[in-house]
């Protein structure tokens, strides 16, 4: 007799306590063992939802809701079982990990989920030190988790989960504060963990990087209904390469023919501009012994548009806090529109750059969306009509209309992130700094809003990202950081088309900057998506 599937969800709806309507409807799909499945549509289409259902969050943690259908488990119905059985089935890695690290310490926090269970110590060291190695990460063990980086973060947070040995795997866009280098570890991870047995369930926009870990099936939520279950060729063929971020040549053959928005044309740079931000010769350290930033200097003018790329750990975030004042230089100076960053206090820089930080908890607190973004231009003296048309504006640009009343701490992760993105947009900042902005985001949502940032009246825009292609798409200016240092400060097409130095600094080059560079010597510059299929021959 075979066995049963690992994972069987029949018919399955949820709508929120909240909420009128379904954030699921009529789901069905199944997961064997040793079985990759990918998860893929739009934020807010389901994904995290169905994330719950399966790990027993619903009903558990979220009451009040209406439930139907049916899951079974490695065979077994979940319904009569409490949490902590369910999680020694199911192990979830969540999208932000800042969510699930409550240790000090590496060590403390991957032993978290052990040391509950009841392990005995000489068991939870082995299985920690094993995951640690397994994950490239020992280098880790001992350091206080605040010192992490995102990237760090999700790794800490994959480990804590894998030391438990669940025979289901949940991954909450794992692969969204990695940069290319780590998202490869981890989607090797992967493989090898369905090859060993475990089923993997995957929820993931970065589709093109999920493909190197060889997914079995696939699964494609829109607005809560699901649109498609099957292979990963019928995925392919199925999916809108406007909602779904497909590899480049196989985007552009499907959109030939197709009438797509025009992407805004790149903004020109104005390098005799007087700086808005000056960084002399930064160095800075949480630990005496381990500079996280040696000697970097740089200035940031109007017209730039700046994508800021490097490893996990390259010092991009912390390079960034000293900007707006959350950290101070240990040595160096910082300068603010002319003045020195040392007189001002975070509130008056803010008045100049506009932060959305990473992870969206860190800035999220008022009671609806609407206060949420109003907070910041009242706190800056806009008067109430100002107010109400910025924040009007932003929930425009960052399409969240009819969310106005919703608490943020409410919705997904990738509309969170939005709600942060488009509080900063509301206060008119001179310098708009984003760590991540795609993070979370499916591409549909993401090309919408970046398109319309840099269409907005900032005089700069710097980006921290992992994602090539939002460079290559947005960046007049790139800078790549290693190792606390910049290794490259130039034009996409000089510090992106040096894929040997890309390869020292942990970068992959994607599908569209590979052809971008193929066709440059007859564009001269690199295109988006849109405008370059136009100069190739992509059947």
């Amino acid at each position: 007799m075979a066995s049963p599937p690992a994972v069987l969800v029949q018919d399955l709806s949820y709508r929120y306590r909240t909420r009128r309507e379904l954030a699921l409807h009529r789901c069905s799909f199944r997961a064997r063992r040793g079985e990759l499945l990918l998860v893929a549509g739009a934020s807010g289409c389901g994904k995290t939802t169905l994330m719950r259902c399966l790990n027993g969050l619903i009903p558990r943690a979220y009451k009040g809701g209406d439930l139907s259908g049916t899951i079974r488990l490695l065979g077994r119905d979940p319904a009569p079982l409490k949490l902590a059985e369910i999680s020694r089935m199911v192990g979830t890695v969540l999208q932000d990990p800042e969510k699930q690290i409550v240790g000090a310490y590496v060590l403390n926090d991957v032993a978290f989920g052990l040391e509950n269970l009841g392990f005995p110590r000489g068991e939870i060291l082995r299985r920690v030190d094993r995951v640690l190695e397994f994950l490239e990460i020992a280098h880790l063990r001992d350091r206080p988790t605040f010192a992490l980086s995102g990237g760090e973060k999700q790794k800490v947070a994959v480990a804590g989960v894998l030391a438990m040995e669940p025979d289901i795997i949940l991954l909450d866009e794992p692969l969204a504060n990695l940069d290319p280098a780590g998202a490869d570890e981890v989607l090797r991870l992967v493989r090898r963990l369905v090859e060993a047995g475990k089923t993997v369930v995957l929820i993931e926009h970065r589709v093109e990087d999920v493909l190197a870990a060889e997914p079995d099936m696939a699964l494609f939520l829109d607005a809560g209904e699901q649109r498609y279950f099957g292979d990963l060729a019928g995925f392919l063929e199925a999916v809108d390469p406007r909602d779904v971020k497909l590899p480049a040549p196989l985007a552009i053959a499907r959109l030939r023919g197709v009438e797509v928005p025009e992407p805004p044309p790149r903004r020109p740079r104005r390098p005799d501009a007087e700086p808005l931000v000056v960084l002399e010769d930064v160095w800075f350290g949480y630990e005496p012994e381990r500079p996280v930033l040696q000697g970097v200097s740089l200035e940031l003018r109007p017209g730039d548009v700046v994508a800021l790329l490097g490893p996990n750990g390259a010092g991009k975030s912390t390079l960034v806090r000293q900007i707006i004042g959350l950290q101070r230089p240990q040595q160096g100076r910082v300068w603010v529109a002319g003045r020195d960053a040392r007189t001002m206090t975070v509130a008056q820089i803010a008045a100049t750059v506009g932060y959305v930080f990473q992870s969206p908890t860190h800035m999220l607190f008022a009671p609806t969306v609407w206060e949420e973004m109003a907070f910041g231009p009242r706190n800056l003296g806009f008067d109430e009509a100002r107010v109400e048309r910025n924040v009007r504006r932003s929930l425009e640009i960052v399409d969240l209309v009819g969310y106005e009343g919703v608490s943020p701490l409410a919705l997904s992760y990738g509309q969170q992130r939005r709600v942060g993105i488009g509080a900063i947009l509301a206060m008119e900042s001179r310098l708009l700094i984003m760590d991540e902005p795609t993070a979370g985001q499916d591409y549909r949502h993401y090309t919408r809003f970046m398109d319309a940032v840099v269409r907005m009246p900032f005089e700069a825009i710097l980006f921290i990202t992992h994602d090539v292609d939002l460079a290559v798409r947005y960046a007049n200016r790139v800078i790549l950081m290693a190792e606390g240092r910049i290794a490259a400060d130039g034009p996409p097409e000089e510090v992106l088309g040096d894929f040997a130095l890309l390869e020292r600094c942990r970068v992959r080059p994607t599908s569209l900057l590979e052809l971008n560079v193929e066709a440059l010597p007859r564009t001269g510059r690199f295109l988006p998506l849109e405008r370059l299929g136009a100069f190739l021959d992509v059947a």
